[in-house]
């Protein structure tokens, strides 16, 4: 029996919707860096809603005492400085194996293991923890690294890559619920037409998975259905071709179209004037961007001058749920960072039961 609920939702209910299915499936959530009173005040409100058992990596003594200078109850949260963890010696055999299998030189395994984003990711990728959250004090270079040498890929994404959840009911034609999916917003500079065409589906399976309704991907360009003829534009249009054909071969419940300008895929009225037949067209729910400058640039403008509250990026790709935030992230950034990929652990445990990919 399906969990979840097939009605619409909305930018205003969003973390209402995902609150309510973790309490009848709670996950246990790793902070890499927790020494951060940001993480703490979103740890403890996750544990008052009942919906995440936090796990904060780093210094026990420095922990407690940044929350007891907040008045920030720790209660239900579980602290583990990784030099000092009753795994830490298994967990540096396993780096030295998963070095050896992989070819890679990551250096000494106590150094590695002690750092806590490489803690982390161990800890998720070993079923220990559900999810892992990270970033918010650290260069997103280095938790990324962590991510890709920890975390295995799944077979069927060609580049792991990030998707950003923007919510603001103040905002006109902000997705056809208030929520906008935005991806790839912080990995891969220049996409190639299958990595876009991947970028667009697993996106559009995010957003049906959190809408409850047959999202509309679109796929970014400067021009619209062939109204420039440009290398750029003619990429967009392959990998939308490509994504749209994978879409009918495995019966996924969703749209893409492309390549399409943002005003036609934002705004109806926009569409009626470029588009023919397009009286009746909704908002997009996802947006494809072309490069990662594109993406991150509207981000950041759609955050910090419209106002729009992001959570995530959620990391699409790995076969572990995991998510990064900013270092300039809130505490409502960082709550609903968790409590969203918490829900993305909800489904990874549906498809894989028994915790292989």
């Amino acid at each position: 029996m399906n969990d979840f609920s097939t009605e619409p939702k909305t930018g205003k209910n969003v973390i209402l919707h995902l609150l309510d299915q973790l309490r009848r499936h709670p996950k246990r959530v790793v902070f890499t860096e927790g020494e951060d009173i940001r993480v703490i005040e979103a740890a403890a409100r996750l544990v008052k809603e009942e919906v995440v058992t936090p796990v904060l990596l780093g210094n026990r003594e420095r922990i407690r005492a940044l929350a007891a200078k907040h008045s920030v109850s720790l209660k239900f949260i579980h602290l583990i400085d990784p030099p000092t963890a009753s795994d830490f010696g298994l967990f540096c055999q396993r780096v030295e194996n998963m070095a050896r299998y992989r070819t890679m030189s990551l250096g000494k395994p106590e150094e590695i293991v002690a750092r806590p984003s490489y803690f982390g990711a161990l800890m998720v990728q070993y079923g220990q923890v559900d999810a892992i959250v990270g970033g918010n004090q650290s260069m997103p270079a280095s938790y990324f690294r962590a991510l890709l040498h920890t975390i295995k890929p799944l077979p069927d994404v060609p580049k792991i890559f990030g998707v950003s959840i923007l919510v603001g009911s103040h905002l006109k034609n902000l997705g056809s619920s208030g929520i906008l999916f935005l991806a790839d917003c912080g990995l891969i500079p220049n996409p190639g037409v299958s990595e876009l065409a991947a970028i667009a589906v697993e996106t559009g399976k995010l957003a049906r998975h959190f809408l409850g309704h047959k999202p509309l991907v679109a796929m970014l360009s400067h021009s619209t259905m062939g109204s420039a003829g440009t290398v750029d534009a003619q990429r967009v249009a392959a990998a939308a071709s490509l994504a749209q054909a994978k879409v009918r071969e495995s019966f996924l419940d969703m749209e893409i179209e492309g390549e399409i300008q943002a005003d036609v895929a934002l705004d109806p009225e926009a569409a009626e004037i470029k588009l023919s037949l397009a009286q009746f067209r909704p908002t997009a729910d996802v947006l494809v961007f072309p490069n990662l400058d594109a993406a991150h640039i509207s981000l950041k403008l759609l955050q910090h001058v419209a106002g729009a509250q992001a959570y995530g990026q959620l990391i699409l790709g790995l076969a572990r749920p995991a998510a990064q935030v900013p270092r300039t992230a809130t505490v409502e950034t960082i709550f609903g960072t968790a409590a969203a990929i918490a829900v993305e652990a909800i489904k990874f445990h549906h498809l894989y039961p028994d915790g292989e990919v």
